[in-house]
């Protein structure tokens, strides 16, 4: 039950508030504003990278693309490993981190590893496993999938991140 207020609560509790607001601002602790110095006011980053596998087969750099790769921290727009990586970094700084499964694309799900009938993928060539198909959501979207099997009626697709369940090595500087 609700429990109703007397005028002469409300009145009590005006005059509280009152007090309340004429309270001084304490000042911030030093030791707090000193570590606010360590904290990057930039949160948009320019990054020369090249990544690689342990076997040393490189899947992607920024030389590739011909520029260096441009984000913004603290969005998810980089896998969580590359960008605590490059969190650590002062502007013209290297290094190299190896980020396990989880740190990059996780692990294999055997969740995203479907078995559809042949006749609800796209005619074409002939499908043969590691063949990658483009798989359109409801949402519009399209990721990439692999052929794992092909039976006669079906076809068996993984739709785990190309990289997923890889160890990944990072060359990185920050520009």
């Amino acid at each position: 039950m609700v429990k109703e207020e007397t005028k002469q609560e409300v009145k009590e509790n005006k005059e509280v508030n009152k007090e309340e607001t004429k309270t001084p601002i304490k000042k911030v602790d030093e030791s707090i504003e000193s570590k606010i110095d360590d904290i990057p006011l930039v949160d948009k980053v320019k990054v020369e990278y090249e990544g690689r596998l342990e076997d040393g087969t490189v899947f992607d750099s920024s030389a590739k693309h011909g520029k260096p790769l441009e984000f913004e921290l603290g969005k998810g727009q980089v896998i969580k490993g590359f960008e605590a990586a490059i969190s650590k970094l002062k502007s013209g700084e290297e290094t190299e981190v190896t980020l396990k499964p989880a740190e990059a694309y996780g692990e294999l799900r055997e969740d995203l590893v479907k078995e559809v009938p042949r006749t609800q993928l796209p005619p074409g060539p002939e499908l043969k496993v590691g063949m990658m198909l483009m798989v359109g959501l409801p949402n519009g979207a399209q990721i990439p999938a692999k052929i794992a099997e092909v039976k006669p009626e079906t076809v068996k697709i993984d739709l785990n991140h190309p990289l997923a369940g890889k160890t990944l090595i990072f060359k990185l500087k920050l520009l």
